[in-house]
């Protein structure tokens, strides 16, 4: 929604002030700086901070849900925590260390296994795959180890391995550290299958 906010704020100014930037002798990074400026200013104008909180990434008052609802690489385990009906567990208190796969992670996993989609997949498959994806605690990069850790999939438990950047079983943290406020997501690669 920034971007988009972002390119329609350029237009107005673009539209509005082309004129004027062409007829005078202003020097182009003087030109920038203004440009970059007016869009900020513009952005701030334009769009009300409460509708478009989770939105951001990294925002201290929205729950794990919540930031994984406003980012659109989260919009299959968005879905796939909707249709196993996890999305008020994991909106409660927690806290969560949520190791999040994005959607590329999902169309990889569908391919492998021959469905077309979470609607392929029924709430009984999805809660084990899903629930394997969250540590109880709040785990920061900074914290973790070469070790074992327990999931809300009773049983079975994730492997990190810090030896070549940061894997998680067989995928990569590819971002880390998205903090809400009932715990923290780290967006992987790859979807993770219990055994």
């Amino acid at each position: 929604m920034k971007t988009k906010m972002r390119n329609i704020a350029a237009a107005l100014l673009l539209a509005a002030g082309a004129s004027t930037a062409f007829a005078s002798e202003t020097r182009s990074s003087e030109l920038i700086a203004d440009y970059s400026s007016e869009v900020l200013l513009l952005e701030n104008w334009m769009l009300d901070a409460e509708l478009f909180k989770a939105e951001e990434s990294k925002d201290p008052n929205a729950t794990v849900v919540e930031i994984a609802v406003g980012n659109p690489d989260f919009s299959i385990l968005v879905e796939a925590v909707t249709k196993a009906g996890l999305a008020e567990a994991l909106s409660a208190e927690g806290p969560f260390t949520v190791f999040a796969p994005t959607n590329a992670a999902f169309e990889s996993l569908f391919s492998q296994i021959g469905v077309s989609g979470i609607k392929d997949l029924t709430a009984e498959q999805l809660t084990p795959i899903l629930t394997y994806h969250v540590v109880p605690g709040k785990v920061m990069s900074t914290d973790l180890s070469n070790t074992t850790v327990g999931t809300l999939n009773e049983g079975n438990k994730l492997k990190i391995d810090l030896s070549d950047g940061v894997k998680i079983n067989d995928s990569n943290v590819v971002a880390a550290d998205i903090e809400g406020k009932n715990g923290v997501i780290h967006v992987i690669d790859a979807v993770l299958m219990p055994k």
